[in-house]
């Protein structure tokens, strides 16, 4: 009888209590309904006081009068104020002195000199094929005229790294070694991470002017961030074995740090490097614009007058720099991850002493038979060519097509079916229920504290004044998103089906993942010409290959047993794939659409260049107007724009976990 009146009570008990246990297994549902509660009391209270549409012009700040007025300040004071004078002055005459001997030394070595150096570095490193790419790499360098040019871009590379590294190893360091060092430091390396690298020009554009100081200064501040973070999770992930045993052996702090953390993490040590070579390099081409030269500045100035040969007859150096260094310093780490212990060639001191007087041999032929730089007579023209052929597209691909129409009726009908639909609603729509849906996604995969981080950005950025263009912004990022997440997707998957097809896009994904941000505007605006449509198509392009990757490597990295499980109980491919494979591969998905968010709001500001207006549009004309105004208030926008993006399409470790 008890038993039986323990089962009814269990059925038909309290309304409440079923309510609660449903709660208890749908989390999501549950901070969706307090949400629910939450907006049925601040909406009516929000609407009644400021009203809906655009965000109300009574919580606005005019931040254009202060900063002009700090604009003028520092250009009042930058040749008198002793902070200027004794400080940021010292600062730019070591980056100016710096750039200036690594160029000099570099012309110093000749091209000949430089490009043994650099074949010499590739085979002690990685062997002889890579040392082949790279001695064709530079000597297409000077076949394309882009000698000197190239030299002045690698001079920059070499101190902002050096300065990148520096910075790097001593935050990683002081984050690796102290728990609450980490804890002050990991939020800031975050929001760094996702900040597009035209954020980091404005503030150093206000500091040190145009030229190439503010160049490094912003290259050092966007390239040093992966370097501490990969350093202080090698320190922190050393193996608690060897730590006990070097530390039962009386070994001091500092011991321990050179003799076992240090050496433990030199893998981590050197994949820092490579990220950090590869986004200084990114960034030292981005930063064409404010006056760093070499070949970001050819491709800025090409692009400035929609002259395509001549951008890509810079862009493809800067492409082979960085498939060169991306691939050296990628070799470096692989070889010290598989024979930490042994004699290697990394470490082979005699074959290093052999390859640089090699390079130093053919360094004095080259210089007396007058090979200091590429001699004008070896230039290979690809100007007239490439736009030669752009005008052949124009003619028969831009518009005319049959049937499916040409690359400019793609364009129009991708704008004016897709982007301006999207920037309308998103305009139209009252800013309440933005910070709404914004809370909404953040709170469902995360914690009440994510959701308040995403809303207060996007409060910010309407307090800054800058709504309307950030909502156009928006739309062009979801729009590329989309399309980037659908052909990722579906490439991904065949991917991880097909081992055939992952080895064939490997290359394809190795050389489009090192290619600088800057790069992509060229072939889109030989096929689409110019405004937003194209600047999409580029943050298209430069998203995929992370998101390609990322599913794929999730999708190969489900547990077997649970395929195994599936096909035994008769499961088709598809249901595997949907059933199975895509709810266990859900963190990777989800971070390849964080990454995917990421990359696209990068590419789509720059695309400010190529006519996609908005935020990008402001940055950029901040930049060439010597409007600082403008062009912070559009920078800080986008700081919280991309915070907000990277919040709800990050989910918190701690939700992580339970799932996992």
């Amino acid at each position: 009888m008890a038993t039986a009146q323990a089962t009814t009570g269990t059925v038909s008990g309290p309304p409440g209590n079923a309510l609660s246990a449903a709660l208890r297994g749908r989390p999501a549902l549950g901070k969706i309904l307090a949400l629910l509660v939450i907006a049925a009391v601040a909406v009516p209270l929000a609407h009644a006081r400021w009203g809906g549409g655009a965000w109300p012009a009574a919580l606005t700040v005019d931040l254009g009068g202060p900063l002009g007025e700090v604009n003028d300040w520092i250009i009042g004071n930058r040749d008198s104020h002793p902070l200027f004078l004794y400080f940021f002055g010292h600062i730019s005459n070591a980056v100016v002195l710096s750039v200036r001997g690594v160029y000099l030394a570099l012309l110093a070595l000749g091209w000949a000199g430089v490009t043994a150096l650099a074949a010499l570095v590739a085979w002690r490193t990685a062997g002889w094929r890579l040392a082949l790419t790279a001695g064709l790499s530079f000597l297409a360098c000077g076949l394309l005229g882009m000698w000197v040019p190239t030299m002045q871009t690698l001079a920059l590379m070499v101190v902002a790294v050096l300065a990148s590294v520096v910075l790097g190893l001593l935050l990683g360091l002081a984050a690796g070694l102290s728990d609450r060092t980490f804890r002050v430091l990991r939020p800031v390396l975050d929001t760094m991470q996702v900040l597009p690298a035209f954020a980091y020009l404005l503030p150093v554009v206000l500091v040190f002017g145009i030229g190439v100081p503010g160049a490094v200064l912003a290259t050092v501040v966007y390239a040093a961030p992966p370097m501490a973070r990969l350093t202080a999770l090698g320190l922190r992930g050393a193996d608690a074995g060897v730590m006990e045993a070097v530390t039962s052996l009386g070994a001091t702090g500092r011991q321990r740090l050179l003799s076992a953390r240090l050496p433990l993490a030199r893998k981590e040590l050197l994949l820092g490097l490579n990220q950090t070579i590869m986004m200084a390099l990114s960034m030292a081409v981005i930063a064409s614009v404010i006056g760093a030269g070499g070949l970001g500045d050819r491709v800025y100035q090409a692009l400035s007058s929609v002259d395509v040969g001549a951008a890509l007859a810079a862009g493809i150096p800067i492409v082979l720099l960085a498939v060169v260094l991306d691939r050296t310093t990628e070799a470096a780490g692989r070889k010290i991850g598989t024979d930490p212990t042994g004699p290697t060639a990394l470490r082979g001191a005699r074959g290093w002493a052999l390859a640089a007087l090699t390079a130093a041999a053919v360094a004095v032929v080259g210089r007396f038979t007058g090979g200091r730089v590429w001699p004008d007579g070896g230039v290979l023209a690809v100007a007239g060519p490439v736009n030669t052929a752009k005008d052949w597209m124009v003619d028969h691909l831009y518009t005319g097509i049959p049937v499916i129409g040409g690359t400019a009726d793609w364009a129009a009908h991708f704008t004016n079916w897709i982007l301006n639909p999207l920037r309308d609603g998103l305009q139209g729509l009252p800013w309440w229920s933005v910070l709404l849906i914004v809370a909404a996604l953040a709170w469902t995969i995360g914690t009440w504290r994510t959701a308040l981080t995403a809303v207060l950005a996007m409060a910010a950025i309407g307090v800054l004044g800058v709504w309307d263009v950030s909502m156009d912004t928006l739309g062009q990022v979801l729009a590329a998103v989309a399309v980037t997440l659908v052909l990722g997707f579906a490439v991904a998957i065949g991917a991880a089906r097909s081992r055939r097809l992952e080895r064939l896009l490997r290359p394809v994904l190795d050389v489009f993942q090192t290619m600088p941000q800057f790069v992509y505007l060229i072939p889109v605006v030989a096929l689409f010409g110019v405004g937003r449509a194209p600047a999409a198509a580029a943050a298209v392009v430069y998203a995929l290959p992370a998101v390609v990757r990322i599913t794929t490597q999730g999708l190969r990295g489900v547990d077997p047993a649970a395929l195994e499980c599936a096909r035994s109980l008769g499961a088709t491919s598809g249901q595997q794939l949907r059933q199975v494979q895509l709810p266990l591969a859900r963190p990777a998905l989800l971070l390849a659409v964080n990454q995917g968010v990421v990359l696209v709001l990068a590419v789509v500001i720059i695309g400010g260049l190529v006519g996609s207006g908005a935020l990008g549009y402001d940055v950029v004309f901040g930049l060439a107007q010597g409007d600082l105004a403008t062009g912070l208030v559009a920078g800080a926008a986008i700081v919280c724009l991309g915070l907000m993006l990277d919040r709800v399409t990050q989910p918190t470790t701690r939700l992580q976990r339970k799932e996992s």
